[in-house]
């Protein structure tokens, strides 16, 4: 742990209070726009500028800086930009395809279309594990920030990851998507800021551009190259089915402004990806042993931990004042990703579970203070897990293994196939799962148990699962239609009442 930087630690201090002076400036109460929706979704008002802005810092997070900037130290360039690549890609297709079609229905969620489609008990059981993925992603990210705090101004892991978890969970009680939004514009200024600032130093340290390992990295067999596709699918399909993702697309005004939020937010996405992959490069170059690094060794810290190459720039390769804020250029990308994330959570549960699966007559004053209470609950579980649960990460990995082997497929049915219905629905789940897990899951200490050619040990089968349970739901959604008659895409969760309806206007059970 490095010695406490005082000077560093106030500086950091003024920033996350200027943060959260921006939320609750944009909680302040409106008189055009209150209750549930106004939460949720901001109303449905947010401007294009500040669509896209929320968008690429939610997509820009700890996890995206830190991990591109790892990846491409220790793998080059075609593997640190998977990343980046995949996630622009996914806001491009979701704006050209799947934009239009959510907003237009006026749907609150990402899973009031399964409902629509498959009814609230199959959409329930979709609905887990999404909000599995938004609350692993938080505690991952969290962890992210913890170390870098600790390597560069001495912060230890709980009071860093205590601090931000806070400030990004206050904000959004009070606030809701309307503050999110706003302090994700701040929160996106000081991650170019502060990254902008770092780049140059950081390469100059490394010798000059001249100097940079300009590695491609290397794919050196058909199984390699195969698991790079099988990723890059799973960053780019998988990428959309995230509520956090259609959160943003729900609350813009229309159609049209939701598809060019999405598309302009993936190419202001792919820019971000520049300086980390740039840090990652010039890491590859430096002369650790020649900086004044305090007795650590670096190098040997970057082979027993590559995550740590980012914090280690920001602590020994430039000046101070550019590690902190640098840092608070992180911590930026953390909170604009957690507080996202937490509050998409607490949307889905309150939204698809609560008023629509256990109390359909909830008004819109409960399940407004629901929504608040889960997001204390849920950031307080991402905490835990930041805290105490050392394959957090790994986690994070698996949920979005499985959002794109689940999600991807049931929601594409969902918005554009006619005669997908729930039995469909349901046997193309079954088979996802089964042969996802064929796999084995390490993670989950799970060993694999069918029999996957062996392609110099590798093998796609997260896109063999997510394919062959689209196509088991596309042929048993046909083989079914006289059983179970395919339901209309129509929106079945309008917004709730200030008041419980009455029997006439309740909603259908």
């Amino acid at each position: 742990m490095a010695d406490l930087h005082l000077p560093s630690l106030i500086a950091l201090g003024l920033l996350y209070l200027a943060v959260f002076g921006v939320g609750l400036w944009a909680s302040r109460p409106r008189r055009d726009s209150e209750g549930v929706e106004e939460l949720l979704l901001a109303g449905r008002s947010l401007p294009l500028w500040v669509g896209l802005l929320t968008m690429t810092a939610t997509w820009v997070g700890g996890g995206y800086i830190s991990g591109t900037a790892e990846q491409t130290y220790q793998s080059g360039l075609l593997w640190g930009a998977q990343a980046g690549i995949g996630y622009a890609l996914a806001l491009v297709i979701g704006g050209l395809v799947f934009a239009r079609v959510m907003r237009r229905h006026g749907f609150s969620t990402l899973v009031d279309p399964l409902e629509a489609r498959f009814g609230r008990h199959a959409a329930v059981v979709l609905m887990i594990p999404a909000v599995l993925a938004e609350v692993f992603w938080s505690g991952a990210i969290l962890v992210a920030l913890g170390t870098s705090f600790g390597a560069v101004i001495g912060i230890d892991l709980t009071t860093a990851i205590l601090s931000s978890a806070s400030v990004a969970v206050a904000y959004t009680v009070f606030g809701g998507l309307r503050a999110v939004a706003y302090t994700d514009v701040l929160q996106l200024g000081l991650i170019l800021g502060g990254l902008g600032l770092a780049v140059p130093f950081v390469i100059t340290t490394a010798g000059g551009f001249t100097q940079l390992e300009l590695s491609a990295g290397e794919i050196t067999a058909l199984g390699e190259g195969l698991t790079y596709g099988d990723w890059m699918l799973v960053f780019i399909l998988g990428g959309i089915p995230w509520n956090v993702y259609f959160q943003r697309i729900l609350a813009t005004p229309d159609p049209p402004t939701a598809a060019k939020t999405s598309i302009w937010a993936g190419l202001l996405c792919g820019l971000m990806a520049i300086p980390p992959l740039l840090l990652g490069l010039a890491a590859s170059s430096i002369d650790w042993a020649a900086l004044d690094t305090g007795g650590v060794d670096v190098v040997a810290g970057l082979e027993d931990s590559p995550a740590m190459v980012l914090p280690y720039l920001l602590r020994y390769a430039v000046p101070t004042w550019v590690g902190v804020l640098g840092l608070g250029a992180v911590g930026a990308a953390v909170m604009s990703s957690v507080d996202s994330s937490i509050l998409s959570g607490a949307s889905l549960l309150a939204w698809n579970g609560y008023r629509r699966l256990l109390r359909p007559r909830a008004t819109a004053r409960q399940i407004t203070r629901l929504v608040r209470v889960l997001v204390v609950l849920l950031g307080g579980i991402a905490t835990w897990l930041a805290l105490s649960v050392g394959s957090v990460a790994a986690l994070w990995y698996l949920c979005g293994d499985l959002v794109y082997t689940i999600l991807f497929p049931q929601l594409t049915l969902a918005l554009f196939d006619k005669r997908a219905n729930r039995t469909g629905a349901l046997a193309g789940l079954f088979i996802s799962v089964l042969l996802r897990l064929g796999a084995g899951e390490p993670t989950l200490g799970l060993p694999a148990f069918l029999p996957y050619p062996e392609l110099d040990g590798h093998f796609p089968f997260r896109t063999v699962a997510m394919l062959a349970g689209l196509g088991t739901a596309l042929a048993v959604s046909r083989l079914t239609t006289s059983l179970d008659p395919p339901r209309p895409l129509r929106n079945v969760a309008a917004p709730p009442a200030e008041e419980p309806p009455t029997d006439a206007t309740a909603p259908a059970r």
